[in-house]
């Protein structure tokens, strides 16, 4: 079972982590939110609504935006337009949608590669045009998936920047992420699955002592 009996809240404004071992659930957990798949028991509850039922793009009509493992970048078309692609969803006036992208590109610090094709840029700017992408729907819940993988230090550092400024705007975010140092610098409330339970939940310094924890990122230690 990919996800078994997982409930927790968030909270207007939280910064969530979600941490776990590889094939823990926690992508199939941003999944069953954002309706990619549908829950086989349970509910979503969003803003006080049952979405369970509802497609991926009601679910980001209604305020969830998200990233992927897997950039799905659109290499042929410019930053811009990438980033208009999400403005769409509730501007459908061209020069509208293309005012409010290049806001979000702003935000981001792509305002100066809006132009250029999508494909050439870094994976750090890869990233971060994800992160656009979302913002682009006007989303008040913003789900990232190891949108720090594969970036250096530096480049890891500015996307912690870029989340803890836009949290602290009011923006409500969920993070899986595998850098525990991410998740210590972040400071605020992390969840634990392991096996598609959740198995801790608090601040990163309990959840990262926590026995359960420890064993099911290093293995139990025989005596």
């Amino acid at each position: 079972v990919a996800v078994n009996d997982v409930s927790f809240q968030l909270r207007k404004g939280d910064l969530l982590s979600i941490i776990g071992p590889n094939g823990a659930g926690k992508t199939t957990m941003f999944n069953l939110v954002t309706g990619q798949y549908p829950p086989s028991a349970g509910r979503v509850i969003f803003n006080g609504a049952d979405i369970s039922g509802l497609r991926p793009h009601a679910r980001a009509k209604l305020g969830l935006g998200r990233t992927f493992q897997i950039s799905k970048t659109l290499t042929t078309l410019t930053t811009l337009e990438n980033a208009m692609v999400g403005a769409f969803l509730k501007r459908q006036n061209l020069s509208e949608a293309a005012d409010y992208a290049m806001h979000v590109l702003d935000m981001v610090g792509l305002g100066a590669r809006a132009g250029i094709k999508a494909g050439t840029l870094t994976l750090s700017e890869r990233r971060r045009l994800e992160i656009a992408r979302a913002l682009a729907l006007d989303c008040s819940v913003l789900l990232l998936d190891e949108v720090m993988a594969g970036l250096n230090q530096k480049e890891v550092e500015s996307v912690i920047d870029l989340v803890r400024k836009l949290n602290g705007e009011g923006l409500t975010i969920m993070v899986i992420e595998h850098n525990l140092k991410v998740v210590r610098a972040f400071q605020s409330r992390v969840i634990v699955l392991d096996f598609g339970r959740l198995i801790a939940d608090g601040t990163p310094d309990d959840v990262l002592s926590d026995p359960h924890v420890v064993e099911a990122y290093l293995g139990r230690q025989d005596a």
